[in-house]
């Protein structure tokens, strides 16, 4: 009987102990673990991330894993923070975080990780409290290919203005960075008109911000746009003051947003990387990192998405910063938008 009790007591310590340290991670019908990876976007509700959140679903559906895109409702970087606080208290394995301020959310990703929780950014290259950030190209060389793109289309004379979505979004500036560099060194006979303008990721800021700007500045010719946003804003402010051929518009963009603007001629051209294929890259470095494979995210590995495979690190110092080599330009000179349904 003494024996029995004694059996039954090992028996009610090891469930009680696996309850309150939460189990074993969940198995897959083939065995494999299951993880929860969580996206955290900028921004929800816009054609940029709802295209990566198709990737992000693509990804979940292909892998078994509980995969999922979130974010604010608006460009809010206290928003943001507390959707990531709030995934921290749920215990999720691994977040992507493409942050609207990386200053602002330095604080609760050191939090994640203290936790255990993986991190992954994107548009983030100065982001420390991580595993990886990856980013789709060289952030100069991009912001260089809209100016190259916009000192053509405005005959290399004339201003020009710079659109990010704050001025703490650092990829976004270090577009506009690049952008300036490359015009003040191919074209010297333009210049900007006024600092940077921050529309917040939000076409309607953007639209009253251009539209306030052509009539400040007569001698605006140019919009060298950082975010997406950007393209319908200017595209909009351009066509309605029918400025087609006197105000050229060369700024990041999707064609499912911006075609109208392009076949109206009020935007030049657009250019952009596949949301989608980073929503998916991010979550593919995530599970990797779960599993213990960091030693296969390296120069060279390929991460199976058009732009990733043949991934850079460009600083040997900083070997968690990835680099992809992939950046698309649409125009209607290009005769390239039926290429790209998104």
């Amino acid at each position: 009987m003494k024996r029995v009790l004694l059996i039954l007591m090992v028996l009610f310590v090891a469930m009680t102990t696996n309850v309150f340290a939460g189990g074993e991670q969940e198995k897959g019908d083939d065995g494999s673990e299951e993880y929860t990876i969580a996206t955290v976007v900028k921004v929800d509700g816009i054609a940029w991330f709802d295209r990566m959140r198709v990737g992000v679903k693509e990804f979940a559906s292909e892998t078994g894993n509980d995969c999922f895109l979130v974010g604010p409702s608006e460009s809010d970087a206290a928003a943001q923070v507390k959707i990531i606080e709030d995934l921290i208290a749920q215990g999720v394995d691994a977040l992507c975080v493409v942050p609207f301020s990386v200053e602002a959310t330095e604080p609760v990703l050191k939090k994640a990780r203290d936790a255990g929780i993986v991190v992954i950014t994107h548009e983030a290259s100065n982001s420390v409290n991580r595993d990886y950030d990856i980013e789709a190209f060289d952030n100069f060389a991009y912001g260089a290919n809209i100016m190259k793109n916009l000192g053509a289309a405005m005959g290399g004379e004339g201003g020009y203005v710079c659109t990010v979505g704050g001025l703490t979004s650092k990829s976004q500036n270090e577009w506009m960075d690049g952008a300036v560099d490359y015009q003040k060194k191919n074209f010297p006979n333009m210049y900007e008109v006024t600092s940077r303008i921050e529309e917040g990721d939000n076409p309607t800021t953007a639209y009253e911000k251009i539209k306030e700007a052509i009539v400040a500045y007569p001698d605006l010719k140019g919009v060298c746009g950082g975010p997406m946003t950007t393209s319908a804003g200017a595209g909009l402010a351009v066509d309605e003051k029918g400025l087609q051929g006197k105000v050229f518009v060369c700024s990041t963009g999707l064609v499912s947003v911006a075609r109208q603007y392009l076949e109206s001629g009020a935007v030049e051209s657009i250019h952009f990387w596949d949301p989608k294929a980073a929503g998916i890259v991010m979550n593919k470095l995530a599970l990797m990192v779960l599993e213990g494979r960091n030693g296969e995210i390296k120069a060279g590995m390929d991460l199976g998405e058009k732009g990733y495979n043949d991934i850079l690190v460009p600083d040997a110092s900083n070997p968690t910063l990835l680099y992809g080599a992939g950046w698309v330009d649409v125009s209607m000179e290009l005769d390239n938008l039926e290429e790209y349904n998104f």
